[in-house]
């Protein structure tokens, strides 16, 4: 037997360690594969980044410039008023010129003749007009003032998009309900005829001429509610009281009337008994009680 254990104990040791080798290898390979899938499905980017030639595009570099705005020479100058809304014209408007004495008549009226068109105006009206060019104040270059674009707003929540849809179905609705009221406040449902208010407001109950406050309505009993398990309550309510009532003169009624029986027994004992002392004493046969 040790011969035969120390013959098969060369043999076995390298066919084991020949066998271990590639098992090993084989788990090392597929935990390599293993972690590379994982790794492409977390980031599919790093597949193109080790196995493809593309590259990342460049960020381009960001230059900041400034700009030397020229300076006007002389006083800043304000808007005024002038143009009569007619094309500039080439020939300057005469002067108004003051005379140098006043009248003391009146000079005779001169001959009505069509006035000639002239040729064009002052330019556009700005402000109430005049006979000189009018000045605006504009914001027209665009390297002192750009102009608007379109707004840039947050994207909505799907709970701010119901919000503004139920407000678009139910702002039409409300505008119809404020037109329909003509200004009346809520709450006030009066008419006027007759010189006088008919119904009820907040404040008061209009009869024509008389009004009633409504805090008079608190002392009536009418504050009857309509919530419906309150009223089931109250009925359930009022069907066990009526049951207990009802038991209750039931069971006086038993009483009185075993009360009866009982009185009616006793009377009827008393009675025969009396009648048989009375026939004992009159040595006759025993008399018979009525049974009425």
């Amino acid at each position: 037997m040790n011969t035969l254990r120390g013959s098969r104990s060369p043999d076995t040791a390298p066919t084991a360690a020949k066998r271990s080798r590639p098992l090993v290898v084989s788990i090392v390979v597929h935990a390599i594969v293993v972690v590379a899938l994982v790794r492409f499905l977390i980031s599919p980017a790093i597949f193109t980044f080790v196995f493809g030639n593309q590259r990342s595009p460049e960020v381009p570099a960001e230059r900041i410039g400034f700009l030397r705005l020229p300076k006007s020479t002389g006083p800043a100058v304000e808007g005024r008023s002038g143009g009569d809304n007619r094309p500039v014209s080439k020939t300057p408007a005469p002067r108004l010129v003051a005379p140098s004495a006043v009248p003391a008549v009146v000079p005779p009226a001169a001959p009505e003749t069509k006035p000639a068109e002239a040729e064009g105006g002052s330019g556009p009206l700005v402000g109430t007009g005049g006979p000189a060019r009018g000045i605006r104040p504009t914001y027209s270059d665009p390297r002192v003032w750009a102009a608007p674009g379109d707004i840039v707003a947050a994207p909505k929540s799907a709970k701010q998009k119901l919000d503004s849809a139920i407000a678009s179905i139910i702002a039409p609705y409300n505008d119809s309900i404020a037109a329909a009221a003509g200004g009346r406040q809520p709450g006030d449902w009066t008419v006027e005829k007759g010189g006088g208010k008919w119904g009820i407001d907040p404040k008061f109950i209009r009869l024509g001429k008389v009004s009633i406050p409504t805090a008079i309505l608190a002392l009536l009993p009418i504050n009857s509610t309509g919530n419906p398990t309150t009223n089931d309550r109250n009925k359930l309510q009022n069907q066990m009281h009526a049951d207990i009532f009802w038991n209750a003169q039931r069971g006086m009624n038993e009483t009185d009337f075993k009360k009866a029986v009982r009185s009616i027994r006793e009377r009827k004992e008393r009675e025969k008994a009396e009648a048989e002392k009375k026939a004992r004493q009159a040595g006759g046969p025993t008399a018979q009680p009525d049974k009425n």
